[in-house]
């Protein structure tokens, strides 16, 4: 597959009130981001709400981003697990549907040694799937990637990248050392793309790019074109409304950003639950901040 740069977008699923995936509002928030310059989409991770959904949900969420993209975009599909077999099978049928690459996490609660985290990725590279994109996320899984297993993998002709969304800095450098033109990184922290960009990162898969689309493609594209100076500004603009995202568990704010927004992004499965209170006046008062339309009045 060709090297995706840019914004990748981790798209929210909307749900509707009886917590059922609401397609409808899934398939307009495709069409918002190809029309707001978001580079790719990825579904079914993190921000996708996809440990509380089965896998009958995540396929049917996926076929529908799939079909609405229509070969606009590229489309990444989450297809993680912390059973290595059940990742290698999920890769499989996302790959079928139309993935184009996969986002395959480190094993969550299930603890193992190096070789078996080495393993756990390689069940999925060697088989008969799209690209996969290592995702090193320890404050979600508990555990790293080792850079030596990085290393590893990095060589495999299968293995196209890694999001790195440990916030880890000194890692990111280590682990920067085998990026090569077959080889890639991805940001996977909104408040440091710029510096990761720096160490030789290829994109952000994006949380923020849920509610600011244009401004995230365009921080990006602006750092990778040259224009630095400007791609720092933006980053140091929008800092405070992009911590503003993380101070409840990820995808609360952004999916509370989104509703205040107007963009409908419904509910949360449990037990994700909504905004306590006072962040969610405080996160639209940042957003205000920021620019963004509040449509719903905040006592």
């Amino acid at each position: 597959m060709k090297k995706i740069t840019g914004s990748i977008v981790a798209l929210v699923t909307p749900f509707n009130a009886d917590g059922s995936v609401d397609v409808v509002r899934l398939r307009e928030l495709v069409d918002w981001h190809v029309e707001n310059k978001t580079d790719a989409i990825l579904a079914l991770g993190t921000t996708g709400e996809t440990a509380s959904t089965t896998l009958e949900e995540d396929i049917k969420t996926f076929e529908a981003v799939v079909d609405q993209v229509n070969g606009r975009l590229p489309v990444i599909a989450g297809s993680g697990s912390n059973s290595s077999s059940m990742q290698e099978h999920k890769s499989e049928v996302y790959t079928k549907i139309g993935a184009q690459a996969l986002l395959c996490i480190s094993p969550y609660y299930v603890k193992t040694n190096e070789e078996g985290m080495y393993r756990h990725f390689m069940m999925s590279a060697d088989a008969d799937v799209a690209p996969i994109i290592l995702y090193n996320v320890p404050g979600r899984t508990g555990c790293k990637i080792s850079p030596e297993v990085v290393r590893r993998l990095s060589v495999h002709p299968n293995v196209m990248a890694i999001k790195e969304a440990s916030g880890d800095m000194s890692y990111a450098m280590k682990i920067a050392r085998y990026l090569s033109d077959d080889f890639f990184m991805y940001c996977g922290n909104d408040d440091i793309t710029i510096p990761l960009l720096s160490v030789g990162a290829c994109g952000v898969i994006s949380v923020w790019a849920n509610i600011m689309p244009r401004e995230t493609h365009d921080m990006v594209t602006d750092w990778l074109e040259g224009r630095r100076e400007q791609a720092v500004a933006a980053q140091l603009k929008y800092l405070d409304l992009i911590n503003a995202l993380f101070m409840e568990v990820n995808p609360i704010p952004v999916k509370e950003a989104m509703n205040l927004m107007g963009l409908k992004a419904g509910c949360y499965r449990m037990p994700m639950y909504p905004m306590a209170p006072e962040n969610r006046k405080k996160l639209a008062k940042i957003m205000r901040e920021a620019g963004l339309p509040v449509t719903e009045e905040i006592e």
